[in-house]
């Protein structure tokens, strides 16, 4: 028996296992008591004189939920007389920025709102931004890139080099339009085409929406470029420059909050994603422990 051969190393992995499972359960019950702590005594946290909001929106744009969910949250706080949009995003998917576009829409109705660009604010970045009731950049925030692009790799050649011949089976004629084991024929890039021109037109007519602009403006400058902060406010894509400081101080004043009376606030973190991320944390570790133990066991036996 390996307790009976090894009782020094084996009291030590029961110690260890003990430990980890103390060490859980004073988490949970730190968490706990914190979770309820927090709830009951709201009033003393200096986050709750807070009366401008801030959301950041920031990396690849694949999923809007979160950014909804925060405006939707701080449209709806009485204590919250502004919104700023805090944006640092290459872009991303244009059904997401479409939405986001679409709640600012909706949110200005009520409460002001003012997008702050950061390093980057291009494509789809951009696109949601332009829905604000302002919007401003630092000098030297990329930003702009109005278009859309589709792209994806083409494999035929080395699938032949290694001898891989592909079988398909489809519904449709273009079921497999786009095809990485395949020449794109000229009849599909032209309906391809025909879906980025359509998605691009949308692009354009929102962001002159939005900007107060026409279409047409926004089409001589809507061929992908991008833009620093200083020339996109020469074509009338940003209002001002400056930092996230001043896109608060700004907004604040739009809803005529005195300077010393301007307290941002960003949006609750979830704490049962914060517990979770712990109780996962410290499971890892015991799992980490439990192959130790069985590998000594394995070895030992």
């Amino acid at each position: 028996m390996f307790s009976r051969r090894h009782p020094f190393l084996f009291f030590s992995l029961i110690l260890s296992a003990i430990g980890a499972m103390t060490l859980l359960g004073l988490t949970l019950l730190m968490v706990g008591s914190s979770a309820w702590f927090a709830s009951h005594m709201d009033i003393l946290k200096p986050a709750n004189r807070g009366n401008v909001g801030i959301i950041e929106m920031t990396g690849i744009i694949t999923s809007s939920r979160k950014t909804i969910e925060q405006i939707k949250a701080f449209k709806k706080n009485s204590r919250i007389k502004a919104i700023v949009l805090r944006i640092d995003s290459p872009g991303g998917g244009v059904g997401p920025s479409q939405e986001i576009y679409r709640e600012i829409i909706k949110t200005k109705k009520i409460k002001k709102i003012v997008a702050s660009l950061g390093a980057v604010a291009a494509s789809g970045g951009y696109y949601a931004a332009s829905a604000a009731d302002g919007i401003l950049a630092n000098p030297g925030t990329l930003t702009g890139s109005i278009g859309v692009i589709m792209e994806y790799a083409n494999v035929q050649a080395l699938m032949k080099k290694i001898g891989i011949s592909p079988v398909v089976i489809k519904s449709g004629e273009f079921k497999d339009m786009g095809s990485p084991v395949r020449k794109l024929r000229e009849k599909e890039k032209a309906i391809l085409q025909e879906l980025a021109d359509d998605i691009h037109r949308q692009f354009v007519r929102d962001v002159a929406s939005g900007r107060n602009l026409t279409v047409e403006q926004v089409a001589k400058m809507a061929d992908g470029r991008i833009f620093t902060g200083e020339k996109a406010m020469e074509l009338k894509l940003v209002d001002r420059l400056g930092n996230l400081d001043d896109a608060v101080s700004w907004v604040g004043k739009m809803v005529g909050l005195p300077e010393n009376k301007i307290f941002p606030v960003y949006p609750k973190e979830d704490r049962m994603d914060l517990f979770r991320d712990m109780v996962q944390s410290l499971l890892e570790n015991i799992n980490i422990s439990s192959a130790v133990s069985d590998y000594f066991r394995y070895v030992v036996n």
